[in-house]
This record gives C-alpha cells, structure tokens and sequence, in this order.
C-alpha cells in the first residue's frame, strides 16, 4: 500500500508526545477504541522510542509511526523501535535516502512550493504541510491544487476539532494530523474515557 492510500485509510493522524511510556498503551488504546486508525508518536522525549515499541506489541493493529524524524540516526532508532511509517517536519535529501534504505515510507514536510518541487524531484508525492495553519493554511492548500495536481498533504499544525474536517474537505488532503485528541494535560491525568470520547466525537465527524 502506498503512503498516499495508506494516509487517506488513516484520515486523522493523532500527534502525541509521551514523557512516560508506561502510560503508552492505555493512551493508545483509547484512541483506537475511539475509531483512530493510527497515532504519531513524536521523537521529542526520551520515553519515545519504548513508547513506540510497546504500542507496536500491544496493539499490533494500530500502525504506528514517528514523528519529529530529523536525521538518520532518529530514522533508525524509530525503524528498530518498529514504526510503519516516519514523520519529519521538513525535507532533507538525506533523511529521504535514509528512509528509502530502511524501506519505510516518509511524510516529510513543506511550508512552500518549492520544497514540494525539491520532494517531488526526489520521487515523493504526499507532504506534511506544516505548519500548516501558520504558513497559510487552506488558502495555501488550495493554491498549491493547480500548479502540483499530482501532490497530496496531511496538514499538521494549528488544527483542531472545529476546523480540521474543513482541511479534509479539500481534494489534495488525505490525512489531517494534531493534538487536539490528547494533549498533555489529558495524558499527564491518564483520562483514557476522555481521550477516547473525543477520539469517537473526532471520527464521527469523519464520516459525517
């Protein structure tokens, strides 16, 4: 399955960020029990890797994939760790060629047209527009449509339960990513029924 098949399945990538990943599971657990398909667990803490490898066992069928990839060296760490899939907020050739060796796909990401140019130059097709909100969001999106028609994004960044389904809306969208399903302060009180109620409230305006 492509990245670009793949993300559309996902819809609604939930980026999270885990301090401890004995708490990885059961946040985990909730979203898919919330009807989330997949999570995005950022390299931006310690417990990261663990958290990820620990998903990966206890839910086999959640994909799992890393976020906040920066070089190669946090390419293998996520690939070792068992991820489906690598986020990067930006787009280097070296990461791209990391990844094509580990034979895992990657969402790298762009803030203008010409990254996309450099990415599609590279053989890529699907970005992460981020940040997405702040580099001009759907207007943004929307211009990028006609000059790019083979290109699709999951836009990340500023994003939330009010707006993201209008992201979703748009033809060149696959995927939406944020935080809004279990920000730190929900995950630091471990309210797993919260976390999964906003997961189901999140996918019911999906289908919608």
């Amino acid at each position: 399955m492509t990245l670009v098949k793949k993300l559309a399945d996902i819809k609604v990538l939930p980026v999270l960020v885990i301090e401890d990943d004995g708490l990885a599971v059961d946040l985990c657990r909730a979203l898919h029990n919330g009807g989330i398909k997949a999570v995005e667990i950022t390299l931006r803490t310690p417990a990261a890797a663990a958290a990820i490898a620990r998903v990966k066992q206890a839910l086999p069928e959640l994909s799992v994939s890393a976020g906040t990839v920066l070089n190669g060296d946090h390419a293998l760490l996520a690939a070792d760790a068992g991820v489906d899939f690598l986020v990067s907020p930006g787009i280097v050739e070296s990461l791209v060629k990391k990844a094509e060796a580990l034979s895992l796909p990657l969402l790298p990401g762009v803030a203008t047209a010409s990254e996309v140019m450099r990415g599609t130059e590279m053989g890529l097709n699907c970005f992460k527009l981020f940040p997405a909100v702040a580099v001009g969001g759907m207007d943004l999106l929307k211009s990028l449509a006609s000059p790019l028609p083979n290109v699709s994004f999951c836009p990340t960044g500023g994003l939330s339960l009010d707006n993201f389904t209008d992201f979703l809306a748009l033809p060149n969208v696959v995927c939406v990513g944020g935080s809004w399903m279990a920000n730190s302060s929900v995950i630091a009180d471990r309210d797993w029924q919260r976390i999964e109620d906003i997961a189901r409230d999140t996918v019911a305006r999906v289908v919608q």
